[in-house]
């Protein structure tokens, strides 16, 4: 059984920091790609970052020059730094990853269970 547990969400005022940690547990074989992703009341899911196996980080607009995705493939874990937080970054911010669980298995995606996000002065 995999399981994805996110960690770092709170509240921060307009301007400020926080740091996501997301560590993967289980039976993994390999992690191809983790990423982080984002859903606001009434807004679908949105993707924020991810990275691959070689470090390879990809971003969506609204996280470019601010967020910063990395990964330690030693500890199965996926970080993303965030600065200048705006309130519209208010969002429960979900962990993802495709993961193979054992050498015979297909890749699967996993989600963690969502942290709290709340950027408000």
């Amino acid at each position: 059984q995999v399981q994805l547990v996110e960690s770092g969400g709170g509240l921060v005022q307009p301007g400020g920091s926080l740091r996501l940690s997301c560590a993967a547990s289980g039976s993994i074989f390999s992690i191809n790609i983790m990423g982080w992703y984002r859903q606001s009341p009434g807004k679908q899911r949105e993707l924020v970052a991810d990275i691959n196996i070689s470090g390879r980080a990809n971003y969506a607009a609204s996280a470019k020059g601010r967020f910063t995705i990395s990964r330690d493939n030693a500890k199965n874990t996926v970080y993303l730094q965030m600065n200048s937080l705006k309130p519209e970054d208010t969002a429960v911010y979900y962990c993802n990853a495709l993961i193979r669980p054992r050498l015979e298995e297909n890749l699967r995606n996993y989600w963690g269970q969502g942290t709290q996000v709340t950027v408000s002065s």
